[in-house]
């Protein structure tokens, strides 16, 4: 008897140990040891992608953070870290967005050690880079989508993956082809090499080209920033673009000229964070975080890298608002 309750009493102390080791090695996964404002990596991004990278600095060092509406008055929020501790310019110069093509460049150029963005690179990125003997390693950490708006007072609310293309090929020419009223369709596209504009190419489009559609105000502008595809649809009640979910849903909300447009379903459906995340909206896209090949494997880079593939990582992609990759890539 007594030495049937020595050997409970072991296994139990060994279970209560495995349980104790497992707690412990998720408390380090939560962070990157040794990691501190002075050697964190050098991060860039799409500008979709701002408050991921800014929320990831403020959980692996440990600082507070909140979602704010912009104090410039145009109503887009951003996620502003919250600690005296922070080192100035470390969010101009440590953890920035400048946008998708030039975060791609800057990685290419060695300009910034790790990167993440609403696309891969372009055909011409990819040359760029060739011709610079660089290769990059981009892997998917989470999902968005491209979503289409139009004006509020536009009558449709869906359209198919084939009345999309042909808008933008040109055959469908005004709205009451897809079910709507008498007027021109005033297709907008965004600059050349923005993520946006790459997504449509790629996803909705299957490279296969498109005409030279208005890009902005006049025909002699573009439309350097996404959150002026909101004013260019608040003005054109005729008009379509398209935008990424995450953008529209987490940082426009209600900035100015947001509130006069919307999404719309594809197929009949609706894009939300089920339909991303179970695939069935038809223009789900990955997010990339990217390193340069050459990297090495013991900078911090790279561990930041690695961590955004564990459970812990993956949990701060989940807390920004985008949806984590299910599939786990396996690391060296």
């Amino acid at each position: 008897m007594k030495q049937i309750n020595l050997i409970w009493l072991v296994s139990l102390l060994l279970f209560f140990s495995c349980i104790n080791e497992k707690i412990n090695a998720d408390d380090e996964q939560n962070t990157i040891e040794g990691i501190t404002p002075d050697n964190y990596p050098r991060v860039d991004g799409s500008t979709s992608t701002e408050p991921l990278n800014t929320l990831i600095a403020c959980k692996l060092l440990g600082w507070n953070y909140e979602w704010q509406k912009s104090v410039f008055g145009n109503g887009i929020w951003r996620l502003v870290p919250r600690a005296e501790s922070i080192p100035e310019n470390f969010f101009t110069e440590r953890v920035k967005s400048t946008q998708t093509h030039n975060a791609i460049l800057n990685l290419i150029d060695n300009r910034t050690d790790i990167i993440i963005s609403a696309r891969k690179m372009s055909e011409n990125e990819k040359d760029y880079a060739q011709s610079t003997g660089v290769s990059l390693i981009e892997t998917p950490v989470a999902l968005d989508a491209l979503v289409f708006l139009l004006n509020r007072q536009n009558t449709v609310n869906s359209l198919t993956v084939r009345q999309i293309q042909d808008i933008y090929l040109g055959y469908t020419t005004h709205w009451d082809e897809v079910g709507g009223t008498n007027e021109e369709i005033k297709p907008f596209i965004r600059n050349a090499n923005s993520g946006s504009q790459e997504m449509m190419k790629e996803i909705v489009m299957n490279n296969t080209g498109m005409p030279d559609w208005t890009v902005g105000y006049t025909d002699d502008e573009i439309i350097p920033v996404m959150a002026a595809v909101y004013m260019e649809l608040a003005m054109y009640q005729n008009g379509i673009c398209f935008t990424p979910h995450y953008y529209k849903e987490y940082i426009i909300r209600d900035a100015v000229g947001a509130e006069f447009v919307k999404s719309i379903a594809i197929d009949g459906i609706y894009p939300d964070a089920y339909s991303i995340k179970n695939k069935t909206y038809p223009f789900v896209a990955n997010v990339y975080v990217s390193i340069r090949s050459d990297l090495d494997h013991n900078t911090m880079a790279y561990k930041l890298y690695e961590w955004l593939q564990t459970q812990a990582g993956k949990d701060v992609i989940s807390e920004s608002g985008y949806i984590p990759v299910e599939t786990t890539v396996l690391l060296n």
